[in-house]
Formats: C-alpha cells, sequence, structure tokens
C-alpha cells in the first residue's frame, strides 16, 4: 500500500513539475508573441507613403479636385491598410514658387507627385526627369498636345492621370439651341491657358462653319478678365463661351453679375463656373475626376501599376449644369431649357450661386 501511494505520489509530483514547466514556458513565450504582432502591426502601420500635391491655382475647379483627391486617399489608406502622407501647396499660379515647390518634394523624397492643372504637371514632368518619381497629373485637357505623354492610351514614361478633354461643339450646340438666333459670339479665355488653346479654335471653327460673328476678349488676371467681360457687354454678345479655363474660373464671382445685368448668358466648360456664378457648366464632374485621380495614385503606389502603361483616363462630358438664380435672372425658364437641351446632353441638372470656395 505505501508503495503504490509512494508511486502515486511520484506521479503527481511529475504532473506537477510538468505543469510547471509549461506554464513557465508558455509565460515566458507570451512576450515573445505579443512582440511579434506588435512587430508586425509596427511594419504595418509604418507603411507610409509620401504624396506631393500641388495646385496651380485656388478656384472652385480646382480645389474641388484636390479635396477629392485628399477624402479618397484618407479611405483607400484606410481600407488598404497603409496612409498616404500629404504635402499639400499652392503656386498661385507664380511659375517661380512653382518651381520651388517641386523642388521642395524633392528633397523631402516623396514617393509620387500630383499636379493639378497643365503647367503645374509640366513642370513636374521637367524636374522629375530621371529620377524615380512618377508624376499623376489631374484636369489637364490636352495631355498628348502639351507633350506630357506619347500618348493617352500609352503614356510611355513616369507620367499618367486625368484628362478634362472639353467637348467644344456640344457646347457650341447648347448656345444655338437656346438661342437659335444668335448673331454674335463671345470667346472669353486667357490666351496664356493651355487648357484654352485647343477649345478656342475648335469654337472658331464651329461658328465659322454655321457664318456666325465672333469677338474675342482675353485677360491674364481678374482685373483684366473683368474689363474683359465688360467688353464683351460694349459690343453687344448674345452669348459668351470660356472653356476650362482656370484664369476666367477665378475671375467668375467678380464678372456674372455684370454679364446677367446685361443679360448675356456665360456658357463654360464645368460645373463650377456655374456654382459660382456663370449661366450654365458643361463638362467634367471634377469631384469625380478628383476621386478617379486618388485611385490612379493608390494603383501606381500599392498596386505596383506602371504609369507609362497606365492610360490618361478620360470623362463623360455630357451633363449641362445650369445655374438657377442667373437662368430667372435672365429671364429664362429652367423647364424649358431642361427640354429643349435633352437632346444635347446626357443630363442637364440645376445649381444655384455659392460664393466661398476658398480652400
Amino acid at each position: 500500500m505505501k508503495k503504490i501511494m509512494k508511486k502515486a505520489a511520484a506521479v503527481l509530483m511529475t504532473a506537477a513539475i510538468a505543469t510547471g514547466l509549461v506554464a513557465c514556458s508558455q509565460a515566458g513565450s507570451a512576450p515573445a508573441a505579443d512582440a511579434s504582432q506588435t512587430a508586425t502591426e509596427a511594419s504595418d502601420a509604418s507603411k507610409t507613403f509620401k504624396v506631393g500635391i500641388c495646385n496651380y491655382v485656388d478656384d472652385a475647379s480646382l480645389n474641388q479636385i484636390v479635396d477629392n483627391i485628399e477624402s479618397q486617399l484618407d479611405v483607400l489608406g484606410k481600407e488598404n491598410n497603409v496612409k498616404f502622407e500629404i504635402k499639400y501647396d499652392n503656386c498661385n499660379a507664380d511659375a517661380n514658387v512653382l518651381n520651388q515647390i517641386v523642388a521642395n518634394f524633392i528633397a523631402d523624397d516623396v514617393d509620387l507627385m500630383v499636379g493639378v492643372a497643365t503647367p503645374v504637371a509640366m513642370t513636374m514632368q521637367s524636374l522629375t526627369e530621371g529620377k524615380d518619381i512618377p508624376v499623376v497629373f489631374a484636369a489637364v485637357s490636352d495631355p498628348e498636345g502639351a507633350g506630357l505623354v506619347a500618348a493617352n492610351d500609352a503614356p510611355g514614361a513616369n507620367i499618367t492621370g486625368t484628362s478634362d478633354y472639353l467637348d467644344t461643339n456640344a457646347i457650341m450646340n447648347l448656345i444655338f439651341a437656346n438661342n437659335p438666333d444668335a448673331k454674335k459670339i463671345g470667346l472669353l479665355y486667357d490666351i496664356g491657358q493651355d487648357a484654352s488653346t485647343a477649345p478656342i479654335e475648335s469654337a472658331k471653327k464651329y461658328l465659322d462653319d454655321k457664318g456666325v460673328e465672333y469677338v474675342e476678349h482675353t485677360g491674364t488676371n481678374v482685373d483684366e478678365i473683368v474689363l474683359a467681360a465688360q467688353a464683351m457687354v460694349a459690343d453687344g454678345v448674345d452669348a459668351i463661351f470660356t472653356p476650362t479655363d482656370n484664369t476666367v474660373m477665378t475671375a467668375e464671382l467678380s464678372i456674372y453679375e455684370t454679364l446677367a445685368d446685361a443679360g448675356i448668358p456665360h456658357y463654360t466648360g464645368a460645373d463650377s463656373f456655374a456654382l459660382n456664378g456663370a449661366f450654365l457648366g458643361y463638362g467634367v464632374d471634377y469631384a469625380n475626376l478628383g476621386l478617379e485621380t486618388a485611385n490612379m495614385v493608390k494603383g501606381i503606389l500599392v498596386d505596383g501599376n506602371d504609369p507609362a502603361k497606365t492610360p490618361v483616363m478620360t470623362f463623360d462630358n455630357g451633363t449641362a449644369t445650369i445655374n438657377t438664380d442667373i437662368c430667372k435672372k435672365l429671364g429664362l425658364d429652367y423647364d424649358e431649357l431642361n427640354k429643349v437641351f435633352a437632346p444635347y446632353c446626357l443630363k442637364v441638372q440645376e445649381i444655384t450661386t455659392a460664393e466661398s470656395f476658398e480652400k
């Protein structure tokens, strides 16, 4: 009996020792497991991409783009367990400032640059030549014509992006759908804006083919555009066309009342013009353009897409946005215009004037 009891005690003692060893082993290995998990989490958290965004000028269209790039990158970062560290700046159409901003991005060792509008994209392309920094542009009307890409479907270099190409003929059709008897059309733009060159030439050809007179007035800043708008009133134009011109966009809040008081509808190349007082904006949804630009940034940095093989993205230009405040002031009926414009648009939508677009 004693022998059995001794044996049982020995077994229990052995079990106790074994249990103790296991417990010690687990206690000792727990911190290692936590350390491993912490290292993994730290690795995920440290997956940060630095993105330098430069805006050309502070206006409704371009600010819409930047806002939507930033918000979409925030969403994409959370979805993909990465962080996009954004360095934002605005050159305010100053070439010297623009060069310094891009140089700062390079010095900060950004992983990718986003250039909003053609002049910014071209400067980024030039200053990043020979460097391993991809560039994604936004709102470049004619990437091929500007020499940014070899072809829209195959850029061929370390740059790609989104285009706000404008179907000028579609806007001209709207002008004459509303006023078939229009005799004189005003062309209001900044002669130095690359985004205006091709659309203005297209507008001239359209009007020449139709046998309609046109006058041109240009400006390179807000004050000059204000004077140009006043000259349009003096010329007695029946309507005014402006493409996706950032200078005029910036000046829109300063000229829309002058034109409306004179009974002149201002037809423009983006809904954001209408938001700032133009009669009508036709073309790209800049909020969506910004979102898709962000998707392209994520594709390059996270998915490893090659910019040289990533086609430039263009958008449907089929939405006409009418400012109902101005519509009423011009003595026009929105519901009637909706019917008149329907054959020339995929959609007609209304908007009212908003005078706060500072970023």
